[in-house]
């Protein structure tokens, strides 16, 4: 929806489509969904769920055996993301690095985009 001529809505980091792909496997899921929500005390959170199914709407990226699903209305505050999975001492988990963040709140937990 969102999408500009060759070029992908978002981009996976090696480490996240290794991850994805584990995730995709081990549940035999068909895909990630990855979208924003209301929430937070920036006012919005992303979200991840485990796809079976395929909405029409859904922007699709693949890269490495990983499969990504934009949900549609998170399109356009997607665009141009790197998803990355990162492991440290303390945690580990996906990390968006997301150019339409304006703000983020001290947890990293949730954001706030520019207004529209």
């Amino acid at each position: 929806m969102f999408s500009i001529p060759g070029k992908q809505a978002v981009s996976i980091s090696p480490n996240a489509a290794a991850q994805i792909s584990k995730l995709m496997a081990s549940g035999g899921h068909s895909g990630l969904r990855i979208g924003v929500k209301k929430g937070g005390c920036a006012g919005m959170e992303y979200t991840m769920d485990y796809v079976d199914e395929q909405d029409p709407n859904d922007e699709v990226v693949e890269q490495d055996g990983a499969r990504v699903l934009i949900a549609p209305m998170a399109q356009m505050f997607l665009f141009g993301t790197e998803i990355d999975y990162e492991t440290s001492l303390l945690e580990s988990g996906f990390k968006f690095k997301n150019p339409n963040v304006t703000e983020a709140c001290g947890c990293g937990e949730s954001i706030k985009f520019a207004e529209m």
